[in-house]
């Protein structure tokens, strides 16, 4: 009897712990948010915006002048600063030996011009005594019609050789190739110049047109698809403070750089009142067209940190991080990219405290 009334004591003592563990432990719930977030609908649109880029002023056409032979600088018309126009002699070389062999090119022309005028007359005159039956022989009026076709050739080459000659000794006359301003002056009168007795691979004369200038920038790749060819383009120069210029852009390269990631653009630049000087640093403010597939949303729905982009969506009534690429910005809204549709909720003023899976009410 004393032992069944140990059995009952026991029995009651595990009963009331059990009971006590399971009060003890909460009934699981799903995690809601009491907090109130406003919600914003996803829409599809480009957004049209600016980016500043640096950029680098160039001349629109700039030339290096070596010397095609070897000669003696006998004058020198231009220097650093002086303008110049297409066809203007800049220098004048000379080399005797260039312009013996010219008039002596030129008067082996002459000789073999006269010979094959004279053979030319005799076979016409051969051909013309032939008409008459018996008068010519047949073997005659070949061997004329031979001699000739013979001086015919050698005129030519003679001819080509000539105007061989007469293209070196242009030479020794250097004349601008287009307008532009000296920049660069490397020799003096006297010196010995030509193809093999280069300074320092320094140039003679450096020739730079700078009444249009070529504006050069690198485009990131995801904005290089959202130009348009002649737009205009603003820009500051840094050299220059309080004064805004204005291009046009007129090239792309059409081909991203391996290292970069990036394609070359030209901006054309008019400088009619050299106020502006090749290899000036710039800032540019381009327009971007957008991106047809892109999605808009506020700038503070998109959540930054260490590891990705995202903006918080609801669906069926709980978060979603939703990973994100951003592309324009204008204003308070931003092009995102991503697994986004028109229509889609995102939340305003979202944090990264926002936790995937909370219903929202």
């Amino acid at each position: 009897m004393k032992h069944y009334k140990y059995y009952l004591f026991a029995w009651g003592i595990i009963t009331a712990m059990a009971a006590c563990n399971s009060a003890a432990m909460p009934e699981k719930k799903a995690v809601t948010s009491d907090r109130h977030y406003t919600l914003v609908p996803v829409v599809q649109r480009p957004l049209a915006g600016n980016i500043r880029l640096p950029g680098t002023l160039a001349a629109f056409q700039k030339v290096s002048i070596y010397p095609r032979i070897n000669g003696f600088v006998k004058s020198i018309l231009v220097d650093r600063g002086s303008k110049v126009r297409k066809g203007q002699v800049l220098l004048v070389l000379e080399a005797p030996e260039v312009t013996q062999q010219y008039y002596a090119a030129q008067s082996k022309y002459l000789q073999a011009a006269a010979m094959f005028a004279s053979s030319k007359d005799n076979y016409e005159r051969t051909l013309a005594v032939s008409a008459e039956p018996g008068t010519i022989s047949a073997h005659d009026l070949e061997l004329s019609k031979a001699r000739m076709l013979a001086d015919s050739a050698l005129m030519n080459s003679e001819q080509a050789n000539y105007r061989a000659q007469e293209v070196n000794r242009s030479y020794l006359t250097v004349m601008a190739p287009f307008d532009g301003v000296i920049t660069e002056r490397n020799i003096h009168p006297g010196a010995l110049v030509g193809p093999d007795t280069k300074v320092d691979d320094k140039p003679m004369l450096m020739l730079e047109q700078e009444d249009n200038l070529r504006l050069i920038l690198q485009i990131p790749e995801m904005y290089s698809a959202q130009l348009s060819q002649q737009s205009v383009v603003s820009f500051d120069v840094n050299a220059i403070p309080g004064r805004h210029f204005e291009g046009t852009i007129a090239r792309q390269a059409g081909t991203l750089n391996d290292k970069y990631r990036s394609e070359a653009v030209e901006i054309d630049v008019e400088n009619a009142h050299h106020i502006l000087k090749a290899g000036m640093y710039t800032e540019v403010l381009l327009p971007l067209s957008g991106s047809t597939q892109a999605m808009l949303v506020p700038s503070s729905a998109v959540v930054m940190s260490t590891e990705k982009k995202y903006v918080v969506a609801v669906k069926d009534h709980r978060t979603k991080w939703v990973d994100i690429q951003e592309g324009n910005h204008h204003n308070d809204s931003t092009e995102v990219f991503g697994q986004l549709h028109a229509g889609d909720q995102v939340i305003i003023n979202a944090t990264d405290e926002i936790k995937e899976g909370v219903a929202i009410p």
